[in-house]
């Protein structure tokens, strides 16, 4: 059939030559080592940026993957077979004199003699006696075009691309398209090897190419324009971001105007802080911005390979290679463009906050929204081992022990006494300071006693056993919880005389928190 004799070529004829991408004879043939496929270096280069972003190239043919090295493209190797063949090709057919040396015989009769001239109506060369046959014929060839072989040599003339005869039906031109085949075929071909096949004819197949090209061309420039809108509301985000940051290092220098000079250190902690938010936003927003142009690279390189002026001699493998590129570039074309990140950068620059320190405090303030940094100021050794913390003031807590030491009291400046309103050798897995100052202490797995502020006692709270110590806390309005290992929570009323609630939980309750430490470390944060 027409396939097999189109393999049967000899490996040097120029449809074994052509690049899949470009349709050109290779220039620079290179090879992709993972499948052995073959292309012009120079589209290779053209295809890997539209693919910056990735360490691996995927053959446009078969998607193969090839991992790239530092150098890209220039590190493939050369085919080398491929190169001496075009160059043999070249030394025989190319040059001013290809035609000339080629000797193109005379397609319109039977002689096979040496063409002498073209016939661009007819798409056929003509010998010395079908020219003149042509020219006296004035009936039927009165408006035909005829150049001469000389003219075309000379580059007086160009005949363009020439519609290739079938290599079976030497005067018939492949002018249909197997859509199942993917091959050019004339129509004797299409009657004898290609029946029940879907058959285009020429103009239809080039067309619909050429709208499906003209369709992406359209829909780069409009995805081109709005990535380019977005850059633009990247910047003025950026400059809203600036202004934010701006105002932050403008308060805290107005804060920093009104204290002693010792605070200078404290003031250079906040500068940098602010620079890393700074730094942060910016870096945010740089990705952003690189990522559309990087976008918009990808798509001008993509649409350079798709957009070729040789649409309709795509066919088998330079065919599947067009319309990979074409699944790529539309597949980049509907990728949703990120219109809300810079905004959400934004929002988030406005969500930082500088807090003045109060009056009392050494430092002029901190930066709401960001991490605090913790320094060690106090390390105090304890009396035995501590079990149970709570806060006792806004400059101190309330340790309690398991080994019967009673309750002492430390602040930040690590001084330590015991409290005075409970027995000094009780038992306290856990306590908690209510609003008014009355104490309760957990004193096992079943009950808390509820201390008044001079260590009276005011109530007891029984508990089902569960063979753990109670673990207490207080709430907002002053209730008290208590939990012991069960999958639930028991509020009391601030009394403890009243269970109000019993709040299920999906995990047993109980945090044994700070436990069987024999030191207390103080932190401030910086």
């Amino acid at each position: 059939m027409a396939e097999k004799t189109e393999k049967e070529k000899p490996t040097s004829s120029p449809e074994n030559l052509t690049c899949p991408l470009c349709l050109d004879i290779f220039d620079e043939a290179t090879i992709l080592t993972s499948c052995g496929h073959t292309f012009c270096r120079k589209c290779l280069k053209n295809y890997d940026l539209s693919h910056q972003d990735l360490d691996h190239m995927i053959c446009p043919l078969c998607r193969e993957v090839t991992k790239l090295s530092a150098n890209r493209v220039d590190d493939f190797l050369a085919n080398v077979t491929v190169n001496g063949l075009v160059d043999d090709y070249h030394a025989k057919c190319g040059g001013m004199n290809a035609i000339l040396e080629m000797r193109p015989k005379c397609t319109a009769c039977k002689r096979q003699e040496v063409a002498v001239s073209f016939c661009t109506t007819c798409n056929g060369y003509l010998c010395e006696q079908c020219l003149t046959g042509h020219q006296n014929m004035s009936l039927t060839f009165e408006a035909h075009e005829i150049v001469s072989i000389q003219d075309i040599i000379s580059g007086k003339v160009s005949i363009g691309h020439l519609s290739e005869k079938c290599c079976i039906h030497k005067q018939e031109n492949k002018d249909m398209f197997c859509e199942d085949c993917k091959v050019h075929v004339c129509f004797k071909c299409v009657i004898v090897g290609h029946q029940n096949h879907k058959i285009k004819n020429q103009a239809d197949f080039e067309q619909e190419l050429r709208l499906k090209v003209n369709d992406l061309v359209q829909r780069c420039a409009t995805k081109k324009s709005e990535l380019e809108k977005n850059i633009q509301n990247v910047e003025v985000q950026r400059h809203e971001v600036y202004t934010i940051v701006q105002k932050l290092l403008d308060d805290v220098s107005k804060a920093y105007s009104i204290k002693a000079k010792e605070l200078e250190e404290n003031h250079r902690n906040l500068i940098e802080q602010i620079n890393a938010v700074k730094r942060g936003f910016e870096d945010d927003l740089t990705v952003l911005k690189s990522k559309d142009r990087q976008k918009i690279k990808s798509i001008c390189s993509s649409i350079t390979l798709v957009a070729n002026d040789r649409l309709g001699r795509l066919e088998t493998d330079s065919l599947s290679a067009h319309t990979l590129l074409c699944e790529e570039l539309d597949a980049m074309l509907k990728e949703v463009t990120d219109h809300t990140s810079a905004a959400a950068i934004t929002k988030k620059a406005q969500e930082k906050r500088f807090k003045p320190a109060d009056d009392t405090r050494l430092n002029l303030g901190s930066i709401l929204g960001t991490d605090p940094k913790l320094q060690v100021i106090q390390c105090v050794d304890l009396r035995g081992m501590m079990y149970g913390m709570t806060q006792y003031s806004d400059d101190s807590v309330a340790i309690g022990y398991w080994n019967a030491h009673g309750i002492d009291i430390i602040d930040s400046a690590g001084n330590k006494h015991q409290y005075a309103n409970v027995s000094s050798n009780m038992t306290c897995p856990d306590l908690v300071f209510q609003q008014d100052r009355s104490l309760c202490i957990s004193t096992g797995s079943k009950e808390a006693h509820i201390y008044s502020p001079n260590g009276s006692r005011k109530s007891t709270i029984h508990v089902k056993d569960n063979n753990f110590s109670l673990r207490l806390n207080r709430s907002p309005s002053d209730e008290i919880l208590i939990a012991n290992n069960e999958k639930k929570v028991y509020i009391y009323d601030q009394t403890g005389s009243t269970l109000k609630h019993t709040i299920p939980t999906k995990k047993q309750q109980y945090e044994r928190g700070i436990c069987y430490q024999v030191r207390f470390d103080c932190y401030e944060s910086m």
